[in-house]
Formats: C-alpha cells, sequence, structure tokens
C-alpha cells in the first residue's frame, strides 16, 4: 500500500536540523518498515509565526491549487495513487492545505500524527488555519498522538475511536556509541570518577528553547559552592543566540562548559556517551526527542515536566521530572545526584530498557499498521465493490 506523506510546518530536507524534522525523518522510515511505500506529497512549509492573515490566505490558496495539481498527476496516471495520506504535525500556525482536499477527493483514509488545538486562537490573527485545524482533526480516520497532553483537546473534535497515543520514537536497536570523537582522532576518555558530566541537546533558538538555557544556568549557579567543582556540561547545539547562551554560562569557569556546537548524529552519540546525565529544563517542550536518545545512550535524564516529556522519562526510573520553570527545584533535584553519582549509573541502565522495550521505531511501526491497515483496506474493498 502506497502512503502519501506530507510535513507542513518543516519539510524532511529542511537544512536547520531539530526535533521535528527528525520525527518526521523516522515516521517515514516507520512507515517503510511497516511495508508501505512512501511518498513525499509536498515541501510547501504553511508555517505562519506571526499571524498574518495575508500570508496565511496566500497559502490556502497555493495548498488548493497543489492539491488540485496533485488530485489531477494521481488520476491520469502520472503520479502513482496513493492507497492514504499522512500528514505529520499540525497546529494553529501550520495547517494543512493540502491534504483533506486530496484525501476527500480520492476518496482515501486521512490519516495524522501530532495534531494540537488551541480553542482560545478560534478568534484572532490565526483564525483561518485555527478553523482548517479544526476540519482536518475532524476528517482524520486517525490521529497519532506522541504527546498524551494533545489527546484530551483533540477528542472532542475527532470522531469516536480515531485518537490513539503513539509514544516518541528512534532508531534505538541500531544505536551504537562510536570509539572515537567528531574529529574522528580523540580516543573516547574514560570519565572521572568524582566528576559528574551533564549533557544538554538543544539548538538555540528564541523563546521557549532559551527559556530553558537560562533556567539551566540560574539552576546550575544555585548549586551549593561544595558541588560547583563537581560537574563539568557539555552543550550541544546552535543558532541564533548562541551568542545569549555562551553569555549565560559566562559565570563558571571554562574548563566546566564546552560549547560542542551543532553535531550531526554520531558526533552526539560520541557526546552522549560520555555523559552521566542529561539536563533540560524543557520550557513548553512537545515530548523532546532529544531526552529519548540520551535514555537510548544509557544516559539518566533531569527535565522539567512539561508537555510529553512524562511519556518518556519515568520519574525515578529512568530519570527525574521537576516542575516546570522552576530553578531551585531542578537545582535542588540536581544537587541530590550530583552527591550520589551512582543513582545516574542505575537510572541510566534502566532508562536504556525501557528506550529499547518500548521507543524503537519497531515498536512505532507495529503500532502504525495496527491501526492503519484496516482503515486502508476496507476503504480500497468498499471502493472495489462499487466499481464491481
Amino acid at each position: 500500500m502506497r502512503i502519501a506523506f506530507y510535513a507542513p510546518l518543516k519539510p524532511l530536507d529542511h537544512p536547520v536540523p531539530s526535533g521535528d524534522r527528525l520525527m518526521a525523518r523516522l515516521l517515514v522510515i516507520a512507515l517503510e518498515r511497516a511495508g508501505y511505500e512512501v511518498d513525499v506529497a509536498s515541501k510547501l512549509r504553511s508555517r505562519v509565526g506571526d499571524g498574518n492573515a495575508l500570508r496565511q490566505a496566500r497559502l490556502a490558496e497555493l495548498g488548493g491549487k497543489l492539491a488540485r495539481r496533485l488530485i489531477r498527476r494521481y488520476e491520469n496516471g502520472f503520479l502513482p495513487r496513493p492507497d492514504a495520506w499522512f500528514t505529520y504535525h499540525l497546529y494553529y500556525k501550520s495547517p494543512d492545505w493540502i491534504g483533506p482536499l486530496v484525501a476527500a477527493e480520492l476518496g482515501i483514509p486521512y490519516f495524522i500524527c501530532e495534531a494540537s488545538h488551541a480553542p482560545k486562537r478560534a478568534h484572532g490573527p490565526w483564525a483561518a488555519s485555527h478553523h482548517a485545524i479544526e476540519r482536518a482533526v475532524k476528517q482524520a480516520d486517525a490521529i497519532f498522538c506522541p504527546n498524551r497532553a494533545d489527546m484530551a483537546c483533540l477528542a472532542p473534535l475527532a470522531r469516536a475511536g480515531t485518537v490513539h497515543f503513539l509514544p516518541p520514537f528512534a532508531d534505538i536497536a541500531t544505536w551504537v556509541p562510536p570509539l572515537n570523537g567528531p574529529d574522528e582522532t580523540a580516543p573516547l576518555a574514560p570519565s572521572k570518577t568524582d566528576i559528574v558530566h551533564l549533557i544538554a541537546v538543544a539548538m538555540m533558538r528564541p523563546g521557549d528553547k532559551w527559556k530553558s538555557f537560562a533556567v539551566l544556568a540560574a539552576a546550575l549557579a544555585a548549586l551549593p559552592s561544595s558541588l560547583q567543582g563537581r560537574w563539568r556540561l557539555t552543550l550541544v547545539g546552535d543558532g541564533p543566540v548562541r551568542g545569549d547562551v555562551v553569555a549565560l554560562f559566562a559565570r563558571f569557569a571554562p574548563d566546566q562548559i564546552c560549547f560542542a556546537g551543532q553535531c550531526d548524529v554520531s558526533a552526539t552519540r560520541y557526546y552522549l556517551a560520555q555523559a552521566d546525565l542529561c539536563v533540560w529544563p524543557a520550557i513548553s517542550e512537545a515530548y523532546g526527542m532529544a531526552l529519548l536518545e540520551a535514555q537510548a545512550a544509557g544516559v539518566a535524564v533531569l527535565a522539567g515536566d512539561s508537555g510529553g516529556v512524562s511519556g518518556i522519562v519515568r520519574h525515578g526510573t529512568t530519570g527525574w521530572l521537576v516542575p516546570e520553570g522552576d530553578v531551585a527545584a531542578f537545582s535542588k533535584a540536581l544537587a541530590l545526584h550530583l552527591q550520589n553519582p551512582a543513582s545516574l549509573k542505575n537510572a541510566g541502565k534502566a532508562a536504556a530498557q525501557n528506550a529499547r522495550e518500548h521507543h524503537d521505531i519497531s515498536s512505532a511501526a507495529r503500532m502504525l499498521d495496527y491501526v492503519m491497515s484496516p482503515i486502508i483496506t476496507g476503504r480500497i474493498s468498499a471502493r472495489d465493490a462499487e466499481d464491481a
């Protein structure tokens, strides 16, 4: 069976790395492992970050034109006709102007992964996009939610039985830490027993990412003086506010902070392999792919309890959660583990096991197929019966 795939927030080949781009790519791989043929239907980026009504109207018009062109190409055989449409990540700033039109015209199922509904946007600058989200959710044959918090908001709109929890996932079974560093010359050094190696992996962007960096810096500064020499922090990531992030951590000794910059998968895994604890305040985090990757590497996590983070981090088992944005609570929890590093080792082992058992891409592939396959085959059978 063939799937038309679309990611309106950020195309799969977007040059800027992010958890959103990673998840879109992983979904394609998961669908392929489930036995589906996947075609990227469009690369139109529908995001309007400032609420510009004219731009939303233009994108809606362009989406309609692209939908009609796709329909013509599917019907005349220029493109292989899909058996279903699959859209990843819808919210009021980034609606799907294409998929619902194509799916309705072709009579194929319409699937969504990661949608959110914000009733307060029904009026105001994003009203048009908000209503497009509502229509898509009502049309969807199945909605997969990596963040449980989204499920309650979607349930009143979605058809009964169409909302499903899909645990965040990664290609964990193939995770192997590299033996050498990013420059392919530095061997992996053994961790010093008296130093706890901390790591944070995030893009340095304004807004919530910046706020998380600010909370992290403040929490480290609030540690008792007796613990200030007990940790080292590696920051993996880059972005437009890197200079501001560097300034946040300028209060610490230069040898305590390593700015690794933007890293590819291999380099990120190298730094994770050296870490004892992943620290991330997770302000307004959807669920945190970086937190999942850290656990896949056997690294315990200390994070803010926001969004769907609790669906990845099992408090007291694979890591620890503190109230979102609470500097004092984050610092206190960090202090406890700096004083008892043995707790990190045990949690890291549990994290790796939990990631393998519940968050591997193979589990996601089975879940997607379990829900989607009967819907698709049922629609195909109904269409064949009509044509007979």
